[in-house]
């Protein structure tokens, strides 16, 4: 019922170009390196296992991976929620700059709240490390 499903939006300015931030987010076996808390990242086709710090092993299935739009939008399956979808996207705002959203739909809603926390924080990471790249 998506009425009872909780939306959140977290975005970031990069001052990197669109196709540096693209190389670390359209990578999906990257995403240990800049998103908190996970630790390893294993990927079969469409499906990665994310083991995060605690030790917990979770499912996501990436949806779309499209390069030239530059959006990435994945599911995960946990027993903490009972649907989840994120979606990022890399917007370029001029040659050594772009705009980074991360979209994070989940139920219940408080996880949103969660995992949108998460996904400030992993902005922030990903813009440091594109900048780095430039």
């Amino acid at each position: 019922m998506l009425a009872n499903r909780g939306s959140l939006r977290r975005h970031v300015v990069a001052e990197a170009g669109a196709d540096e931030v693209w190389s670390l987010v359209g990578d999906p076996a990257r995403v240990d390196h800049w998103f908190p808390g996970i630790e390893s990242v294993r990927v079969s086709g469409d499906e990665r296992q994310l083991t995060l710090r605690s030790g917990a092993v979770v499912t996501d299935t990436i949806v779309t991976l499209d390069p030239l739009q530059r959006r990435l939008q994945h599911t995960m399956r946990s027993p903490l929620w009972r649907s989840h979808l994120g979606t990022i996207d890399v917007v370029a705002l001029g040659p050594r700059r772009c705009l980074v959203v991360y979209g994070t739909d989940a139920d219940p809603p408080a996880m949103a709240v969660v995992l949108a926390g998460a996904a400030g924080q992993a902005l922030g990471a990903l813009a440091r490390q594109a900048e780095e790249l430039g």
